[in-house]
């Protein structure tokens, strides 16, 4: 059951961030420390990814799992209230960053999703970075 008032959940609704998240400042980080320099939300690009490697012709996208509809209890977790606004919306999400993927593969760059949740398990996820920017 929705536990907010519509002025709680406004509230609640501004505090959510679009970009500088806690998910995207741990890849960041982790990218940095493998020596690889790149530059934040280039809106030239489809979907103005989070990080950009122009020398690589590399991309990628830190999702958060709830916004933009991952395949994990996260993901599937669907609001309660207001259905009629909130499914559409995100439905449009997955459409909008499949659409997104594809144009940038069209140009020409090479991109990696990285979900909010596999974060968790900071090995596995490292490893995927290191090879997806290891292989130029």
């Amino acid at each position: 059951m929705d536990t907010f008032r519509p002025d709680q959940r406004s509230e609640v609704m501004r505090r959510v961030r679009a970009f500088d998240t806690e998910p995207e400042m741990v890849v960041r980080r982790f990218v940095h420390s493998l020596g690889f320099r790149y530059r934040l939300h280039r809106r030239e690009l489809p979907g103005n990814p989070d990080l950009v490697f122009p020398r690589l012709r590399k991309i990628i996208f830190v999702h958060g799992c709830f916004w933009h509809g991952h395949d994990c209890r996260a993901g599937r977790n669907r609001p309660s209230s207001n259905k009629n606004y909130w499914i559409p919306k995100l439905d449009r999400n997955k459409l909008r960053d499949r659409r997104n993927r594809s144009k940038l593969k069209r140009l020409g760059w090479d991109v990696l999703v990285v979900w909010e949740c596999q974060l968790k398990h900071s090995g596995t996820v490292a490893n995927r970075i290191a090879k997806f920017l290891g292989d130029s």
